[in-house]
């Protein structure tokens, strides 16, 4: 008989992105939970919140990195740093992303430059430098950040939605081209999830009812451990034949 799927991740060493709240900070308590040590990559080192001690708290060991995303020089020494303590670099989660809201005949140069800078060149750069890393081992596992507004058009959103459509495209080209050497690529696309980025935009009663039927099979907001769930998922052994792949996590908004 074949052995079971497993979804213990005892023994790996994961970097998560943008790790300080919201849905880095669920997915990196999520994957310490399932068994991994966790490099916490954040914009801001001193201000990780109490991430790293409910971590350690598990049993798990916890490493606070300077990781900016709009900084090449920091992403590169923060994937180092993480496999110089740690010994080893199994899992990346591209977390770290910003979506300026703007009508599309207002946006401003800065905002394009820095919602590219960060969504698709800080992602494609951070699986450079840990690819890097997991070529030398001969495996590892990228999970990129998506969202449903690269499968639907959000009004005022356009440069997001163009970042990440264009993040599900990089991870099949990633996923073709680093398969030789054992490194899955896939990616989670969630829709509109409960998080201090989105807590001013659905506490509008009219956006927020919009939102609840657009999810149009559950009809309710998503909770950071619904995506953290998922990339646990994706990280684990259980998922070993899945490559280039972007999983939404929706409610049912794109089935509609």
């Amino acid at each position: 008989m074949n052995e079971f799927p497993r979804f213990d991740l005892t023994g790996q060493v994961a970097l998560v992105t943008g790790s300080a709240r919201g849905l880095g900070r669920a997915i990196a308590l999520a994957l310490a939970h399932a068994g991994a040590d966790v490099a916490l990559g954040l914009r801001d080192v001193h201000a990780a919140g109490d991430v790293q001690q409910r971590i350690e708290a598990m049993g798990r060991r916890a490493l606070p990195l300077q990781m900016d995303m709009t900084s090449l020089e920091q992403i590169f020494r923060a994937v180092d740093d993480t496999a110089a303590h740690f010994g080893r670099l199994d899992i990346l989660v591209n977390n770290a992303g910003v979506a300026p809201e703007n009508p599309a005949e207002n946006v401003r140069e800065v905002d394009y430059d820095l919602t590219v800078g960060i969504n698709l060149k800080g992602t494609f750069f951070a699986s450079q430098a840990a690819g890097r890393v997991m070529i030398r081992q001969n495996g590892g596992r990228i999970i990129n950040m998506s969202s449903q507004a690269g499968f639907v058009a959000l009004p005022t959103e356009s440069i997001y939605c163009m970042t990440k459509a264009g993040i599900s495209h990089l991870t099949k080209c990633l996923a073709i081209e680093w398969g030789k050497h054992n490194i899955l690529v896939n990616a989670v696309a969630p829709t509109f999830i409960r998080t201090p980025g989105t807590e001013e935009y659905l506490a509008n009663p009219a956006v927020r009812a919009d939102v609840v039927e657009r999810i149009a099979a559950l009809h309710r907001i998503g909770e950071p451990m619904d995506v953290a769930g998922a990339v646990v998922f994706l990280a684990s052994p259980a998922a070993s034949l899945i490559t280039g792949q972007t999983l939404l996590i929706d409610g049912g908004w794109t089935s509609r």
